[in-house]
């Protein structure tokens, strides 16, 4: 299942932010609202940043608008695969804060931690 963290839509001009998410770091909630109104005004789309609950994979989807009729598909694609490439680190700090702070795992990987262990994400 997917939870949505954040989204930014071309045509609606506005942000949004769940509120479960508030408690992010300023700088990843400034990081994810600049990737999230600049991708919605480029791709001329609703963009949306989320999660998958069950492994805390972010996702990133486009959700075209009914009057944008020219909506790129391919071209959306490849800013997706750019973004993953250019923000990884981004990514994986979401990762690692939503399963920390939003699984049952949170714990244990947060032990692991402090102890100065591997956790694979």
């Amino acid at each position: 299942m997917k939870k949505i963290m954040a989204a930014a839509s071309f045509d609606k001009q506005k942000y949004y932010m769940d509120e479960e998410f508030l408690s992010l770091p300023q700088g990843i909630k400034d990081e994810v609202q600049t990737i999230c109104v600049y991708l919605a005004e480029k791709l001329m789309c609703t963009f949306v940043v989320g999660f998958y609950e069950d492994d805390g994979d972010v996702y990133f989807e486009t959700v075209r608008s009914e009057e944008v009729l020219d909506f790129d598909d391919i071209g959306a694609e490849l800013e997706i695969k750019s973004l993953q490439k250019e923000k990884s680190e981004l990514i994986k700090a979401l990762k690692m804060w939503y399963l920390i702070y939003k699984t049952d795992r949170g714990e244990e990987i947060k032990q692991k931690l402090l102890k100065g262990e591997e956790v694979d994400v």
